[in-house]
């Protein structure tokens, strides 16, 4: 299954967040959950430094192999430093439809806009439901689809709803995507399981969120994830189970003191200097994350040497 790591703070090797960890995104691509019945469909990253030669702009890298096997990452890696960081590693089933190319690989960046977006999720039918959801989209972001994943059109149905990067605005805008998704869904009777968990990404700021549908398009569920993951792959109750697992936040200082593990000296929020966003605790202290819960969003951001934290409650009626 897909994963997604963000992180955000002082300037640190990329290496330190994604070779260096026993638990590093890398190599968790080794030994992906539903292994066998996913293959390794890439990885990518986008990174921002102020010693890049354009700071302002992300450094984006995408190639449409498992990342162990990219050749290029221990050699441009470790030149590499970031501030604000947001990679991915890419899962696909075993189908012909699966099109393995760089431009499918997440981050997805798009010019007109500062954010970059990757995705551990799915969205069922979004070919179909393209009949309806393409008025929402602006012509800005729609002509600069390159790809052919659902995640690229969330990006630029997302991206056409937003109006302002304030986290106000971003959180109307995710609300906004679920209701015309679902309104999409229920026009064209195609309503399914649906899972977004997502980073959102500019300079100095993430964006998680945590979201989707039950099998009959519900948000509103309070079955316990741990019980439904019990049951075999496959079933409804372990996809459920996927849809209402949490995302994960760790805070604290001092990243660097730990190299070779993503250790921190945990702190809470409002002390913090720096911030991971994951898909999964990726220390052996898993109570020292945060959890993200199913309809939550997290929004973090840098200013000055401290970091701004808050996690919102979104507005899912449907």
């Amino acid at each position: 299954m897909c994963r997604v790591l963000a992180y955000v703070g002082p300037d640190l090797p990329l290496e330190s967040l994604l070779l260096t960890p026993d638990n590093s995104l890398i190599n968790q691509t080794l030994d992906p959950e539903l292994h066998p019945l996913l293959q390794l469909a890439g990885w990518g990253f986008g990174a921002w430094s102020d010693g890049f030669v354009r700071p302002d702009d992300p450094l984006v890298y995408r190639r449409p192999v498992a990342a162990f096997y990219d050749d290029n990452a221990e050699g441009i890696i470790p030149s590499l430093q970031a501030s604000t960081l947001l990679a991915h590693v890419r899962a696909a089933g075993y189908d012909a439809g699966a099109v393995l190319a760089d431009e499918n690989c997440h981050p997805f960046r798009m010019d007109g806009t500062p954010w970059i977006m990757a995705q551990n999720g799915a969205l069922p039918h979004w070919k179909q439901l393209q009949r309806v959801l393409l008025p929402h989209c602006d012509d800005r972001f729609l002509g600069q689809m390159r790809g052919t994943t659902d995640t690229e059109f969330l990006y630029v149905l997302l991206l056409s709803l937003l109006d302002g990067d304030g986290v106000g605005d971003v959180q109307r805008a995710f609300e906004q995507l679920l209701r015309v998704c679902h309104e999409a869904m229920t026009e064209l009777d195609l309503v399914a399981l649906t899972k977004m968990k997502i980073g959102l990404v500019t300079k100095d700021r993430v964006i998680g969120v945590n979201y989707g549908f039950g099998h009959d398009g519900e948000t509103e569920m309070d079955q316990d994830w741990r019980e439904l993951r019990e049951h075999d792959a496959g079933t409804d109750e372990h996809s459920l189970s996927m849809v209402l697992e949490p995302m994960y936040l760790l805070t604290g200082r001092n990243f660097d003191d730990y190299e070779g593990s993503y250790d921190v000296d945990v702190t809470p929020p409002d002390e913090a200097t720096s911030a991971i966003f994951a898909s999964e605790p990726l220390t052996e202290r898993s109570d020292d994350w945060a959890e993200l819960a199913f309809g939550q969003l997290v929004s973090i951001e840098r200013s000055g040497s401290g970091l701004q934290v808050s996690m919102r409650d979104l507005d899912m009626s449907i």
